[in-house]
Formats: C-alpha cells, structure tokens, sequence
C-alpha cells in the first residue's frame, strides 16, 4: 500500500475501525456530498476499501449515500453530538445566559468546551447582524484559533498561583487571529467542582470590533461570566459532583 494511507494500530485499537473513521473525518461543512474519488483522494484508502466501509457506515446511519452515488453525513452523528452536549448538564444555565448577552452585546455569543487539543462550540447564539461570524453548535476549532481556545488552553494548564496571574489579563482577545475577519472576546468559566467548565465569548466582524468597542464590553463580558460561574457552582448537578 505505498503512498495509501494505513492506519496506525500499535497503540491499540483495530484497523478496519480506523479507516472508517478516517472516511468520516474527511466531510466537512463545505460538503453536500462526495464521490468516492473524492473519499479515496482526502483519506487515501482505495476505492474497493472504501466501499466495503461504506456499507457498514450507511447501514449505522454515519453516513448516507445520494441518489447520485455521492455520500454524505448521515443522521447519527448528530444524535450522538446531542448526547454529548446534554452529558454536561448545562443548557439550562448556559443557553439563557447567551441569549441575553447577545441583546446586550449586540453580537454573537458562544460557549465553549475543551477535548484534547481542540475546543468545542457547545452552544451558540446569533445576533441579529445580517454580517456576523459563522460559528455554529459542533463546530471545532484548534486552540490556538480565537481567543475562546486560548483562555481553555492556559487556564485548563494553569496552576493556581499561575490561575491568579492570567485572572489579571481577562478577558482574553482575539483580533484576527485564524480568521484574519473575525473577532473574540473571551473569558473562563468555572463550576466549582469541576474547575474549568468552559469559555464564555463574544465574537463578530473584525470591523465592528473597535477599540470603544473592546472597552464597553469588557464589563458587559466579565459580568456574565460571574453569573454563569455562579450559577454553575450552585447547581446540585455540578455540587455533587465534587
């Protein structure tokens, strides 16, 4: 299999498991759909593999094949992402909370969770600009992208001498940074026994971001976190989890 892809199985698990894996993560939110050409170029299986996989796949609902033989993302993925939203016992603080900051901001508002290496749009709310940023519930973003990753990525690390000293530099923002039209204004959210619950941010239009800008919802921003924060270390949920 020279120049094809093969999964790498010495750490454990199983190959075949692997590649269909590997044919999942290759979709992507610009996709309607994808010939098997198009699988076989971004995952580097050949065709006969990805077809064998493929069956398995549609079968589970992971993904499903178009009347014009392309595949697409099927609905299990998206069963499975509830799931894993509602493990964390949080919408009921999380989503009000936006949806007022949103009004008062007058700019999108999102909530954000750290796996591994990357972070997670748990929960998003839009504003009413026509022009806005286009994050949405799932979406998965590297740490490094916007300001919401960096604040999961130092506090998630931090010890707390070294907690109190990025307190200090709160809210943290992002100006450009992976999307050169986008900004982020973010702050840690914290539950009490669980630590670091998530990242609280307000992200639009790199434009609509000015300095006046910046500085009026600082405040705005910090006040919300409080509440969430507050709201968090009460519930019973996050107290018994301690």
């Amino acid at each position: 299999m020279s120049g094809r892809l093969q999964a790498d199985t010495r750490a454990g698990g199983v190959e075949a498991v692997d590649r269909a894996l590997s044919i999942l993560g290759c979709f992507t939110e610009r996709d309607e759909g994808l010939s098997l050409a198009e699988i076989s170029s971004r995952t580097g299986l050949y065709k006969s593999t990805i077809l064998r996989l493929t069956e398995s796949l549609v079968r589970s609902g992971y993904i499903v094949r178009m009347a014009d033989k392309r595949f697409a993302a099927g609905p299990t993925p998206m069963i499975l992402g509830s799931f894993y939203r509602r493990r964390f016992k949080m919408e009921a603080f999380v989503r009000p909370l936006l949806l007022s900051l949103v009004e008062q901001a007058n700019e999108s508002a999102s909530f954000f969770r750290k796996e591994g290496n990357r972070s997670i749009c748990l929960f998003r709310a839009d504003c009413r600009h026509l022009i806005r940023d286009q994050i949405r519930e799932g979406d998965v973003l590297s740490l490094d992208h916007h300001a919401a990753g960096q604040v999961l990525a130092r506090f998630s690390l931090a010890k707390p001498r070294m907690r109190i000293a990025l307190m200090a530099k709160i809210p943290f923002v992002s100006l450009g940074e992976g999307d050169s039209e986008t900004a982020t204004m973010a702050v840690p959210v914290f539950s009490g026994s669980e630590g670091l619950a998530g990242a609280l941010a307000v992200s639009g239009p790199l434009t609509r971001f000015t300095p006046e800008k910046l500085v009026n919802m600082r405040p705005l921003l910090l006040e919300f976190d409080e509440r969430l924060s507050t709201s968090l270390a009460s519930s019973q949920y996050f107290q018994a989890r301690s």
